[in-house]
């Protein structure tokens, strides 16, 4: 579980987060959304460390972590995977070599229990027969698979993941976040994701964050969603009137 308690962040004078409080559940898929702009990756990149805030507490299971001196901090980080956007894989290490990088820099393993290791991380995100194939040679669905292997090698509690769809079509689309949600609940981690593709709230969103200009203004699951009475939440979700059109049915029924 993390919990985020009244986060400030500014940038040049700027406060881009507003007193953001709310809680992330330990085996389930919490989603930020908003639209471009609204703070939500400013505030995935301040939980994680990659911002410090200017007010405010984030606790890991209890633990501070805007109180951690360096060397704590690096303990904890060890604790995290993250999913960056683009896949951020290495071009000139192989698929193995990749998911094997963490293991490498952090851990004592020997050869074989790292071969064990990212033999079984790549078999958990069905990736087959690709170990040596570099990832220019792989396509973007795969990447994405790659990196979430890379991301829970160490076994992470928390499980961090900025636009795992990005630049992916609906169907692959899909297919990650089933991904996702399987891998946080088979190890019953905290993941975090944030995304502005409402397929992606309405297939795995089990508790979902709609931040606007840096506020926390709706909390709640995808069975909520649609009924909601926040108007920003609304023009948000609404936008693409495919969603207008389920919940018109809904009521129909």
């Amino acid at each position: 579980m993390i919990e985020v308690k009244n986060i400030y962040k500014s940038f040049d004078q700027k406060e881009v987060l507003k007193n953001i409080s709310t809680t992330f559940q330990k085996g389930k898929t919490n989603l930020i959304i908003g639209r471009s702009g609204s703070g939500k990756t400013v505030l995935l990149k301040t939980i994680v460390g990659l911002h410090e805030v200017d007010r405010g507490e984030i606790l890991y299971d209890g633990r501070d972590f805007t109180r951690m001196g360096q060397k704590e901090r690096k303990n904890l980080r060890q604790e995290i995977g993250m999913v960056f956007q683009g896949g951020a894989l290495f071009d000139s290490m192989t698929v193995e070599e990749n998911v094997r990088f963490p293991l490498d820099m952090f851990t004592e393993m020997t050869t074989a229990e790292k071969q064990k290791q990212v033999d079984f991380c790549l078999e958990r995100v069905n990736i087959k027969d690709a170990n040596h194939l570099y990832p220019s040679e792989i396509s973007g669905g795969m990447q994405k698979r790659v990196a979430i292997a890379r991301a829970i090698s160490l076994n992470p509690k928390y499980l961090f993941c900025d636009e795992p769809n990005s630049g992916l079509d609906p169907e692959t689309a899909l297919v990650i976040d089933a991904l996702i949600h399987d891998i946080t609940l088979d190890l019953d981690i905290t993941t975090i994701i944030n995304t502005h593709d409402m397929n992606s709230v309405m297939e795995i969103g089990e508790q979902v964050l709609f931040i606007s200009d840096g506020e926390m203004c709706w909390t709640g699951n995808k069975e909520e969603i649609l009924d909601a009475e926040n108007q920003k939440l609304r023009e948000f979700v609404f936008a693409n009137k495919q969603y207008q059109q389920i919940r018109d049915n809904k009521k129909k029924q």
